[in-house]
């Protein structure tokens, strides 16, 4: 840790780079001054011959070229001195990529204005049906949303599918909004103490698959149902879920974390955590008015053409 406390490597780079310019000085004063003896002065060469008749001039460099080195090593100082080139030295002109970022960043965002304005006037329920708005939330969700949910938003498993009108935590626009805004902890407890031995819990998850009428063990599925209470207080007695807790409901056969005994006891188990990260802060608020406005258009389209035409 010493090595990222310390001013040693600020030094080492300042240092190398004075160093490389007072080089490049030292190196072409001296190739000026110093001049390569001649066998015959007469002819101008170094006397070097070779394949008996190829022979070696010794001139100086054309002043173009001598120049573009002084240019260059001019340009190298200054650069050093208006810019943070020289290690932790900040440079006169106090210029950083964060601050440009920062700039580049506040001036899209007030060219962008006007046409943000005209989205956030309207519900997302309309915005929904709006082309010119679905194409912006279109590249707001592809560079936001879509490396967990996937580019067409049907997600993969422990990523909820957006397009089937599943939601643990709500499907309205507030909701999502909400979700959007501030993200989710999505958490399951290990429950294998509450539910009791292993055999108990295999038959939970017997259980469980009987609820949304996959395939199951009946007689294993009946001993479980008694266990089921103790996974009754977030997912109901009925096993329906509970969208206030964004608990599932395991009686509509969407297996967000994998489906069969196997998956089920492993989730019983040892429990989940499964986050979503908040984009508040990373998004303006009228990005996710219109983000919101995309998300709920996947899974509400005829709704959201309806609002349009009205």
């Amino acid at each position: 840790m010493s090595d990222f406390t310390s001013n040693f490597w600020s030094v080492f780079v300042a240092t190398i780079s004075i160093l490389g310019i007072v080089y490049c000085i030292a190196l072409l004063w001296f190739s000026s001054k110093v001049k390569v003896s001649s066998h015959n002065t007469q002819d101008g060469t170094t006397g070097h011959v070779w394949d008996e008749t190829l022979r070696e001039m010794n001139n100086p460099l054309p002043r173009w070229w001598l120049w573009l080195f002084i240019i260059t090593i001019v340009f190298a100082v200054v650069y050093g001195v208006a810019y943070p080139g020289l290690g932790s030295f900040a440079g006169q002109l106090g210029w950083t990529s964060q601050g440009q970022y920062e700039s580049e960043v506040a001036k899209a965002k007030q060219a962008l204005e006007p046409m943000y304005a005209a989205f956030t006037a309207q519900p997302p329920e309309q915005l929904a049906g709006d082309p010119k708005a679905m194409a912006v939330g279109e590249r707001l969700f592809m560079n936001n949303c879509a490396q967990c949910h996937g580019s067409d938003a049907r997600g993969s498993k422990s990523f909820p599918n957006l397009t089937d009108g599943d939601w643990l935590h709500g499907g309205t626009p507030d909701k999502i909004k909400e979700t959007i805004t501030k993200g989710r902890m999505g958490q399951m407890p290990p429950m294998a103490a509450a539910v009791g031995t292993p055999d108990d819990i295999r038959n939970v998850s017997h259980y469980v698959l009987s609820l949304s009428g996959s395939p199951s063990d009946s007689v294993r599925a009946s001993l479980g149902k008694a266990k089921f209470g103790a996974c009754a207080a977030c997912h109901g007695a009925d096993g329906k879920g509970n969208q206030a807790l964004g608990s599932a409901n395991l009686t509509d056969k969407i297996w967000l974390h994998g489906w069969g005994e196997e998956a089920i006891t492993a989730m019983i188990t040892g429990g989940k955590i499964n986050p979503m990260p908040a984009q508040e802060g990373r998004l303006t608020e009228a990005q996710i008015h219109v983000l919101t406005a995309y998300v709920w258009g996947m899974s509400n389209k005829p709704q959201a053409v309806a609002a349009v035409s009205k």
